[in-house]
């Protein structure tokens, strides 16, 4: 069962009189810390922050006098309101207050203020301005002042950089109790984070990322609290699981994050005269070239047989260039159907010639200098050599033969 205070949603998150900013404080037992954590939160927006404000306290299954605290807390200030709920897991605290909110931006921090609250407009700022989507407090940024262990301190850098090696992760931070969301962007990527627990935090941060959100870092103070209460080692234990559960669900496109990068993802502004998707079509490019190369080696090692090396070189390089073409076109550029297909076979001929004279002259160059070399320094030549084209091939396809039109 869940009692909450939190206002009504039935009318809708644009009523008149929502909060710009909702400030969840996820509690378990926390009966002596909760009163002075929020009375000197409460105090700091008050004086600090612009605009409507609430304190959201969500009670995860607090077996002590912490509900009762919360209830005190409500009664005291306007701004505050409570959630109880019958089930512990700061995530799933987290995920039910957030989804229920009317905010514009919904924040979270822990309940012993470890993070100086003077980082929390910075936090909030860029969410409300629209120029990011998510923010998070970084204790491993430049400029943040951390206090606390070198166990913690190991540990902390140590699991950024599982994120790192296994999710491809490049924010710096993920489980400082410090972080902000848009609630439009929240309403989007809320349902496909599972975790209830402590790898919340990074579920939504590496989907957020893959979705191609903004996530906007503030260097924070931190003073670490001795007196926590997290179990260390089995926290460890099911991040390494929630990381292993997210990269199976990244490997096997379970997550649709194609339609969410559609909707919400910040693609590169454009510039006159730039195609669009250089990352994405390098990787392509690469995956063609490659298959090109191995059908070029093979073709010219079987031709070699029969033809001298110039003329072997010139119908393998003939062959594979056409094919390379048309894949390019389609694959990496995304040209579909026939309109512009001859145009874009001749334009290739002529990026094939300037390959052409780049392998030959590499042969001839060999020749001249080692005559009698073995077909094995050829197949090494040539190789080299077509990197070289290569690297040429794709600025030629990408900025004349399939360069996209004025209108």
């Amino acid at each position: 069962m869940t009692l909450s205070t939190l206002p009504s949603q039935d009318t809708g998150r644009s009523r008149v009189g929502a909060p710009v900013l909702d400030v969840v404080i996820p509690v378990y037992n926390e009966e002596a810390d909760l009163e002075p954590c929020v009375r000197r939160l409460h105090a700091y927006l008050a004086a600090n922050f612009p605009y409507r404000f609430r304190i959201t306290v969500a009670d995860n299954a607090s077996v002590d006098g912490t509900a009762l605290v919360a209830q005190r807390l409500t009664e005291a200030f306007a701004e505050v309101s409570a959630v109880h709920l019958a089930e512990k897991g700061r995530g799933r605290a987290l995920k039910h207050v957030w989804s229920h909110s009317d905010a514009t931006v919904l924040a979270y921090m822990d309940v012993d203020l470890s993070t100086d609250l003077g980082a929390l407009l910075p936090l909030v700022a860029p969410l409300i301005s629209g120029h990011s989507d998510l923010a998070i407090g970084s204790r491993l940024a430049r400029g943040s002042r951390v206090v606390r262990g070198a166990k913690r301190e190991l540990i902390s850098r140590g699991y950024n950089l599982i994120l790192r090696g296994t999710l491809a992760a490049r924010f710096s931070d993920a489980q400082c109790g410090f972080k902000a969301i848009r609630s439009d962007v929240a309403e989007r990527l809320l349902p496909m984070v599972e975790d209830p627990g402590w790898f919340f935090d990074t579920e939504l941060l590496v989907l957020a990322e893959r979705a191609g959100l903004r996530i906007h870092e503030v260097p924070v103070d931190w003073i670490d609290d001795p007196d926590s209460r997290v179990d260390i080692v089995a926290t460890a234990v099911a991040d390494l699981k929630g990381i292993v559960r997210v990269a199976r669900a990244l490997s096997t496109g379970r997550l649709p994050l194609a339609t969410l990068r559609a909707q919400l993802g910040r693609n590169p502004l454009p510039v006159a005269g730039e195609p669009a998707g250089l990352t994405g079509q390098l990787i392509r490019f690469a995956g063609v070239g490659v298959a090109s190369t191995l059908a070029y080696l093979v073709l010219y090692a079987l031709l070699r047989t029969g033809v001298e090396a110039q003329w072997a070189n010139l119908w393998a390089l003939l062959l594979t260039a056409m094919a390379n073409t048309a894949a390019n076109r389609r694959l990496t550029f995304g040209v579909r159907g026939g309109d512009g297909a001859l145009r874009h076979q001749a334009q290739g001929l002529v990026v094939f010639g300037i390959g052409l004279g780049l392998t030959s002259g590499a042969l001839a160059l060999l020749h001249a200098t080692a005559a009698g070399a073995p077909r094995t320094a050829e197949l090494m030549v040539l190789v080299l050599a077509n990197l070289v084209a290569t690297a040429a091939r794709f600025l030629m396809l990408r900025i004349w033969v399939f360069r996209p039109s004025a209108g």
